[in-house]
């Protein structure tokens, strides 16, 4: 998994980073909007390196938003033969990126701990006990 949130964070350091930080001219709302998404996802993944699994989310959406952006944006425009080189080239990152993640995520804990145990209840007396006692601490 560490290795994982590595590529991760380095492909994103190396991908997005210097466009948002050395950023000329203006763009678009969903240019700028990607870019700063993915850099955040880069700073959670530092994260992962350290909590691996407490970040397991992090692969989930990754793996997520890919899988929607091939069968939603992609798969259609492979049907019509309206490939461009750009849609190419995010086709070939979003499959490197499923099959990373397919592999790194350990799918018993997730079946065991987000899809067989029980939910947290909506109200719960632990939370009030955790937020008092967060409270006293500080205080």
């Amino acid at each position: 998994m560490r290795a994982a949130y590595l590529l991760l964070v380095v492909g994103l350091a190396f991908d997005q980073w210097p466009g948002l930080i050395q950023r000329s001219g203006s763009w678009d709302l969903w240019h700028g909007v990607g870019s700063s998404l993915l850099c955040a996802v880069c700073l959670l993944a530092v994260l992962g390196l350290r909590y691996p699994l407490r970040m397991l989310p992090l692969f989930l959406f990754e793996f997520t938003w890919k899988s929607i952006w091939l069968i939603v944006i992609a798969l259609p425009r492979w049907k019509s033969h309206q490939l461009t080189p750009a849609i190419q080239g995010t086709i070939f990152d979003c499959l490197f990126g499923i099959v990373v993640f397919a592999l790194a995520i350990p799918w018993g804990y997730v079946w065991a701990n987000y899809v067989k145990m029980p939910g947290d209840p909506w109200r719960s007396a632990g939370v009030a006990n955790a937020a008092a006692r967060a409270t006293s601490i500080t205080s």
